[in-house]
């Protein structure tokens, strides 16, 4: 089956639901649905020996979430010896490492200390994994850039984006610098895939940009020149919203909409807020999207997505300012929104009026939630995790702890929990195959 048939049954290019006699594949950051949610059925609800398919440490470090595609599993990671940027491909049944090929060579950037600099998870296609890094080593652009300076070691300096492909045997297809990338957090921005398309978001402390390159070469397709030159390292979601196919995104002190197909604008909205980590989701029920964030202000919000240029003064729903997230993305389940704060408390919000229905304290929290069988999974940093059934009170389903620390967001297919320590990843859980060759 080809990727295209693949992804129009699987619903992230066209947003619709899968039945669940269709198994998912896990291609890109938060799933198929860039929402943290999974279709299928069979996971385990605690960490346990017995439950613990298998266990790989990795080379180097990360905060990138592994991704999956059938038989095989992928991630990322930096190694400081040799400054490598890794990709690594695993063996679904065994975690054992079938490859590991160096991306780039270049200088570690300097990071916030609750950053890495392998923290951009990958896509794939079913044919190519696509990465995208960020090299420090100057050039005359950057030179240039930098005022003609040399930047001490530690200190910001411009570097520029790195997007590449490799096949499933690690062969390196194409490879292309589409920009300068400068902030003193370092980088993280995850590649996703759509149609014909590989979209990254470049939102920086400069002048920033969307840009969308071909799968198939790597040449551009659009470019989006972003306002307001601020930080910030949101995916963006794709959804089919108000009868248009929208790619969402919070960023550069305004919330924007846009058509990805050319990346022309739809609508935006100013603020609220100027600095962004969190993805939006949407919630079906209530039809409004969910937006937590950022720095220096707090804010979430229920946007109404149906709105044409800027929308700032009439399409929004509801507005809080209590249990904002900065980094952990929030997850919609039901007639529900639920998000956990950096600090560690989480909320559950009713999505269509904003009520907050419970509270409950978690502990420190930089992993985003995912969701499969009307339940929540919250990993938190000291890698507890809590499984929570979305209700009108806290209902724990169930309790475990990983073994280590954790700051990425775990990921969902066939029955199987897949969750990146600090030293490890880990299998959780049987596999229950509903399609057997998906590529």
């Amino acid at each position: 089956m080809t990727f295209l048939k693949f992804y129009l049954l699987a619903g992230a290019a066209t947003m619709m639901t899968v039945p669940l006699a269709h198994a998912e594949n896990w291609p890109q950051w938060r799933g198929p649905r860039l929402d943290g949610t999974s279709a299928d059925s069979g996971f385990p609800t605690e960490v346990q020996d017995s439950s613990i398919r298998w266990k790989i440490e990795l080379p180097g470090a990360g905060h990138a979430s592994p991704i999956v595609w059938g038989d095989r599993l992928f991630t990322v990671a930096a190694v400081a010896e040799g400054e490598q940027r890794l990709l690594i491909c695993l063996d679904r049944a065994t975690g054992k490492i079938l490859w590991q090929v160096p991306v780039i060579n270049a200088p570690l950037e300097s990071t916030h200390r609750l950053n890495s600099c392998a923290s951009s998870t990958p896509a794939t296609d079913g044919e190519k994994v696509f990465t995208a890094f960020l090299d420090n080593t100057p050039t005359d652009e950057t030179r240039k850039a930098n005022d003609g300076k040399e930047i001490p070691k530690g200190e910001v300096a411009k570097g520029t984006v790195v997007v590449s492909a490799h096949d499933f045997s690690g062969k390196q297809i194409w490879q292309v610098r589409p920009g300068l990338f400068s902030s003193k957090h370092g980088f993280c921005s995850s590649p996703i895939v759509y149609k014909d398309k590989v979209i990254v978001n470049c939102d920086h402390d400069g002048d920033g940009y969307i840009v969308a390159l071909a799968r198939e070469d790597g040449r551009e397709l659009w470019r989006i020149q972003r306002p307001n030159n601020t930080r910030s390292y949101v995916v963006p979601i794709i959804r089919e919203l108000a009868g248009r196919t929208q790619m969402v995104l919070s960023g550069t002190k305004c919330v924007t909409s846009y058509n990805p197909d050319d990346g022309s604008l739809i609508w935006m909205m100013d603020g609220p807020t100027e600095q962004f980590v969190a993805s939006l989701v949407y919630n079906e029920k209530s039809g409004y999207l969910f937006l937590t964030g950022g720095f220096p202000e707090k804010h979430i919000l229920a946007i109404r997505p149906d709105g044409k240029g800027n929308v700032t003064e009439t399409h929004i729903a509801w507005r809080t300012n209590k249990g904002v997230s900065y980094v952990p993305s929030p997850i919609s389940e039901g007639d529900y929104c639920l998000v956990v704060s950096d600090s560690g408390v989480a909320h559950c919000f009713e999505a269509k009026s904003g009520r907050i229905v419970w509270e409950e304290r978690v502990r420190e929290h930089h992993a985003s939630p995912v969701s499969a069988e009307g339940r929540i999974y919250f990993i938190n940093d000291p890698g507890q995790l809590r499984v929570v059934k979305p209700a009108e009170s806290y209902q724990l389903v169930a309790e475990s702890n990983v073994g280590e620390k954790v700051f990425a967001s775990p990921a969902l297919s066939e029955g199987q929990l897949f969750i990146r320590g600090d030293k490890s990843l880990i299998c959780v859980g049987e596999r229950k195959s509903g399609v057997a060759d998906r590529r």
